[in-house]
This record gives structure tokens, sequence and C-alpha cells, in this order.
């Protein structure tokens, strides 16, 4: 990316999310009914949706090199799209408007109940494990150092359909005996780094975001760790999956898992917070429904929050 400056990154990401609503809304209208059975199984381009849990300039800037390499071993070419909100990229997912998506878990439990057609294929490894975890984190100025602290203050989520900066968060949050609307304020910023520079700079008094993310922008410079402090972690959460539509012929089903059971670059999976990817099925992502039942969440109204 030599050489593109950030006004230019933002200005195509922007380019790319409106051509993804775009897309979704052709749905929407008069166009084609047919079935996919009937559909050309040939897809030129493969379009690769990714999940907007970052700004999606950095999303998209960061992936470049998947792109690239999905092209090589497909032998076709790869559209990269990032949604503008969550609920889109359901809504594209669903209608199959998307050929293969890299949902948050939550997300993807939300798709699956509309779209029984979406197949999860991979799901990331990291350190060994497919599983993740939420950080609660506390704003250090504000006296926030304990869960009970955050008693009549605001909390920072993410989308109201992500697992790492809302589900999670919550359940730990419940965990601590506080309820959203009874013990604190629930606002939703829709993306994870948003979350940490709200609680960083004290426009929220505690946040809840994933730790890898979390983790990442300290790394980077991004938030200032000494500015928070970290009240506590979520249990185990199943990975991010990666999930194929209902119009795609067996032969490209199964090259494209074997394209992703292959990725091997560090430089390839570094953006996608993955040692390597492994088959996916369905019933990982259970504890994630019994979750969302605990709070007493329901799956087709999550996605109308955003």
């Amino acid at each position: 990316m030599m050489g593109i400056g950030t006004g230019e990154i933002k200005r195509t990401a922007s380019m790319v999310a409106s051509c993804f609503v775009i897309l979704l809304a052709s749905a929407c209208g008069g166009g084609s009914r047919e079935s996919a059975t009937v559909r050309s199984t040939a897809v030129k381009p493969l379009v690769v949706a990714l999940v907007p849990d970052e700004d999606a300039a950095t999303v998209i800037q960061d992936n470049q090199g998947l792109k690239s390499y999905l092209e090589t071993a497909l032998d076709l070419p790869v559209e990269l799209v990032v949604s503008t909100d969550y609920s889109t990229l359901i809504e594209a997912a669903t209608r199959n408007k998307t050929n293969l998506t890299y949902f948050g878990p939550l997300s993807y439990v939300i798709a699956r109940s509309k779209a029984p057609f979406l197949e999860p294929f991979a799901v990331r490894l990291k350190d060994g494990a497919s599983t993740y975890k939420a950080v609660l984190i506390g704003n250090r100025e504000q006296g926030i150092h304990t869960f009970d602290a955050i008693r009549g203050q605001t909390v920072a989520l993410g989308d109201p359909a992500s697992t790492g900066s809302r589900l999670f968060p919550q359940m730990r949050l419940a965990e601590a005996g506080l309820q959203p609307n009874v013990d604190y304020e629930p606002v939703f910023l829709g993306a994870h780094d948003a979350v940490a520079k709200a609680v960083e700079r004290g426009t929220a008094a505690a946040g809840g975001l994933s730790q890898a993310i979390y983790e990442k922008l300290v790394e980077q410079g991004t938030i200032n760790p000494d500015k928070l402090v970290v009240l506590g972690t979520s249990s185990a959460i199943p990975q991010y999956p990666w999930t194929m539509g209902g119009d795609l012929n067996e032969e490209l089903r199964h090259a494209i898992k074997q394209s992703f059971y292959n990725l091997k670059d560090p430089a390839l999976l570094q953006p996608l917070r993955a040692d390597g990817f492994v088959p996916a099925w369905d019933s990982d992502y259970d504890s994630v429904r019994r979750a969302a039942e605990v709070l007493g969440l329901s799956l087709q109204d999550l996605t109308t929050e955003s």
C-alpha cells in the first residue's frame, strides 16, 4: 500500500461499503427471483465479505494479501467488501448476495437462524485455540477499578450483533450483578476500536471489546493503556467462522475449503488475527445461542438495534 494516503484508503473503503449496500438493495427490488438451483454456479467475481469489527478502511487495506491469495488459489477474481454494520453483513449473506462471509460468532448465529443454507466451513485458530475472550476495561481517571464502580455509569459496546463487544461483555457484567438500563447505561458505538477510544477519552466510564483487538490497539499505540484499567475477561467464545453461500458448486466449495485449510502465510493471517484455519460446524456456536438466551436477547431483534 506504499504511496496511498489515509484519505484515499478511507474513500476507497467508503465506496466499497456503499457498493455493498447497493448490492444488498438490489435484492429487495424487482430483480430476478430464480432459485439458487437455477442460477449459474460459476461465480465471477467471488464476493468476500469481511466482518466490520474495526474501521472499514483498515479492514480493506489489511486484507489485500488475502484477496490476492484467493484469486491465485481459486483462479477467480475476488471482490472484498466491508459492510457499514453487522445488520447489513447479515442481510447480504442471507440473501445470497455474498459468496464467502467472515462473521463474528453472534452475527453468524443470527444469519444462520435466517438462512440455514449458510455453511460454516472454517474457524480461525489463535495460539492453538479455536476460542477467544472479551475484555472489560474502565477509565482510570474516573476511578473505574472494579465492576461495582460501573454502577450508574455509561458502558460502551460495539455493534448490537457483536459477540466480543456486546454479548459476552454483557454476560460478564451480568455475572458481576450488573444489568443494562438498571445498573448501567449501554451505548453502542459500532466497532471494537471505537469502544476502546471512548473509554480512553472518558466519554464512557467502561467498555467491552475483543481482548485480541484491545491488545492490538495497545501494541500499535492507538490507545494508551495507562489511561485504562482491565477489569476482567469473559468466558471462552468460539472463534470467528467463515461461511459459504448457497449457490456455489461442489468443486468450488471444496477448493475454497482447501485454500483456507492450506493458508499458512503469517502476513496474510495476521490481519485476521489467526494462526491458521480448521474445519467448523454449526454446533460449535451453541454456546453463543445459550448466552443470548440467558440475557433474554432475541436473535431476530438484534439486527434491528444497529
